[in-house]
């Protein structure tokens, strides 16, 4: 059990800064109390999770949403409140450019000024500590015959290419990947398959993310995380959760099953180091933005320690007899496991609150932010 314990509190799950934002759906976004104007208000909602859980340290950014004018300042703004930056997130999709793609666009000038974003966001990493740049094209058509399919490949890889020979020696991209959405015909990067090729070609700095909201209903995710790890090209997750596309809802809230599967991939991979980013990408649309992230963390937490407590060796006996019902119950006793006074445990032994959730609730944060955060203009999508 020590060793359990030692591994969740070495757990280390990055929050968006996007999501202490306003945020929500193509339909309507709901403004709240108290949220950030800036991303160094960001940067301190994003602390009280860490203050709350021990397991969220770094905070991903989003360019241009997070723009600012000294990077070395809001890092060292981080530093002051407890936590670091972690992943630059590039944004090619909200510029009206882009509208036939980014950096597949037909158009040279296009791809260009796309390509220089993804420049701008590796000078940002260089500036702030970031080893890690995330990549999301929402390109791709929408009807038959609109583009030429290899072509748009093909900029794609010229694109990936420019920006890996970019990096320093200790910095990487992800390559994330979408289903569908807003590209509704063809998808450049559409699945695993396709982000894993391009990383393969383009060498050792270049991994692939995977967004567990990013796939056709039904598809066995854990066996992507499996692949991946095999070949050593899983660099992150981004955690959420769908009921029916990319909802983006907290981690855990819609299958924790599934959840508690990839982690059991992660952990029987050996992907559960330094090396593979545990990230939130979520939209708290009707909930509060920072209790939302404190429940995804604890989500993520309990899912982590039930695929710790399986009996590895009493799996692999059953694996190896063909005993098809016995390794499932063995997967399943520990599922059914009920980890919170564990984790209750691991955080008093933190000298964290058992409860992150009603610690904070207790701390008046919420109300002193609403107090405070009057006037200017509320973060959300595209601010």
């Amino acid at each position: 059990m020590s060793d359990i314990k030692a591994a969740l509190r070495a757990q280390a799950i990055e929050t968006p800064s996007w999501a202490y934002g306003n945020s929500g759906t193509r339909f309507k976004v709901f403004a709240q109390r108290g949220v950030p104007r800036d991303p160094y208000e960001k940067l301190a909602d994003a602390a009280q999770v860490h203050a709350f859980t021990g397991a969220a340290p770094s905070v991903a950014l989003h360019i241009p949403w997070d723009k600012v004018d000294d990077y070395a300042d809001l890092a060292a703004h981080a530093s002051n409140l407890g936590v670091r930056i972690g992943a630059i997130n590039s944004n090619v999709f909200q510029d009206d450019d882009y509208m036939l793609g980014s950096v597949t666009n037909p158009d040279p000038r296009v791809r260009r000024k796309a390509t220089d974003h993804l420049l701008e966001c590796v000078d940002i990493m260089d500036a702030t500590g970031s080893d890690t740049l995330k990549l999301w094209f929402s390109d791709g058509t929408n009807y038959p015959g609109q583009d030429d399919i290899r072509a748009r490949q093909d900029r794609l890889a010229e694109a990936l290419a420019e920006v890996y020979d970019r990096l320093g020696d200790d910095q990487r991209f992800l390559l994330e990947y979408k289903l569908f959405e807003p590209a509704f015909y063809t998808t450049d990067v559409p699945d695993w398959g396709t982000a894993y090729a391009h990383c393969v070609k383009l060498g050792p700095k270049a991994q692939v993310v995977v967004d567990t909201g990013h796939h056709a209903p039904g598809t066995n995710i854990e066996f992507i995380v499996a692949f991946l790890l095999r070949e050593g090209k899983l660099g992150g997750f981004d955690f959420n959760s769908r009921f029916y596309a990319d909802d983006d809802l907290m981690a855990g809230a819609a299958d924790p099953f599934q959840l508690f599967r990839i982690m059991f991939e992660v952990i029987r991979g050996g992907g559960y180091t330094e090396d593979v980013a545990f990230m939130l990408d979520q939209c708290h649309n009707i909930e509060a933005k920072i209790p939302g992230q404190i429940r995804s963390v604890m989500n993520i937490q309990e899912a982590t320690a039930k695929a710790l407590l399986v009996d590895r060796e009493a799996l692999s006996a059953a694996q190896a007899a063909g005993d098809v019902l016995g390794a499932n119950a063995v997967f399943m006793d520990a599922y059914n496991t009920d980890v919170r006074p564990l984790l209750a445990e691991v955080r008093a032994e933190q000298g964290l609150d058992p409860d992150p959730m009603a610690a904070y609730a207790r701390s008046g944060y919420f109300e002193k932010i609403a107090a405070e955060r009057v006037g200017g203009t509320q973060a959300g999508w595209g601010a």
